[in-house]
């Protein structure tokens, strides 16, 4: 029961990343849709035929996650930075399913808005401006590890049995992808507290159409959603292989 509640959990978690990789898509192409965020891809599933059940079936799917985390933090032998990568997925999963248990509710709530609304607040004072700047850093932080596990191909320690070359280049595709990501998204929240616009501070969504906003943007915002794609897919195959 136990193995069957973490390869649903990773199942739930690949198909978050999927439906966000569809909205960027959409996005890439001046199509209207959905926030390109994991909020955005929890409101475009529920607007699906039983969408609300699937919604379900993905909170479950993901608390099961956050239990999966907490043993290992509890029982697993796990060095230092093992443990506070545990706990950070933890919490990643508890507050995606709580989003998915919302949104299988009725909320309709843009967490861009909410994130830029949260800028706003911090950056009344010279205290919470150091402290957006920090918050920018540490996302940073996450993404150039995202990187870091992508280069040197550490995500592999979680799998067991054979690992295949075509899930070793999904999962660095993958988690580059989020790298990426994760490293705009900070830099905006650094730079929104440096210029004084909160404005300028957002999630994901934010990040995505930054890029949609360069040069040759939509083609590299289509690239980058075939990269969360990838990274969607290897959640698949993660599932079948998760290390316990």
């Amino acid at each position: 029961m136990y193995d069957v509640a973490i390869t649903v959990g990773l199942i739930a978690y690949g198909v978050v990343y999927l439906l966000v990789a569809w909205i960027a898509l959409q996005l890439a192409w001046g199509k209207n849709s959905e926030e390109a965020t994991q909020q955005g891809a929890l409101q475009e599933l529920a607007s699906k035929p039983f969408g609300s059940v699937l919604l379900w079936i993905l909170a479950i799917g993901l608390f099961s996650l956050v239990i999966w985390r907490a043993l290992q933090l509890i029982y697993g032998h796990l060095d230092t930075e093992g443990k506070v990568s545990s706990a950070a997925r933890g919490v990643v999963y508890l507050v995606l399913g709580v989003s998915a248990v919302k949104v299988a509710m009725g909320s309709s709530s843009s967490s861009t808005s909410r994130q830029r609304g949260m800028t706003a607040r911090l950056m009344e004072n010279g205290a919470g401006r150091v402290l957006v700047v920090v918050i920018g850093l540490v996302i940073i932080g996450v993404g150039v590890r995202q990187i870091y596990k992508s280069v040197t191909k550490k995500f592999t320690e979680e799998l067991t049995g054979g690992v295949s070359d075509t899930t070793i280049l999904l999962g660095r595709i993958g988690y580059a992808a989020k790298g990426i990501a994760f490293i705009i998204v900070g830099a905006l929240f650094a730079w929104a507290s440096i210029s004084y616009d909160p404005k300028k501070a957002g999630g994901l969504d934010t990040a995505l159409r930054t890029i949609k906003d360069q040069p040759f943007g939509s083609v590299l915002l289509t690239l980058m959603a075939l990269g969360i794609a990838c990274f969607g897919v290897y959640c698949f195959v993660w599932s079948r292989n998760a290390k316990h």
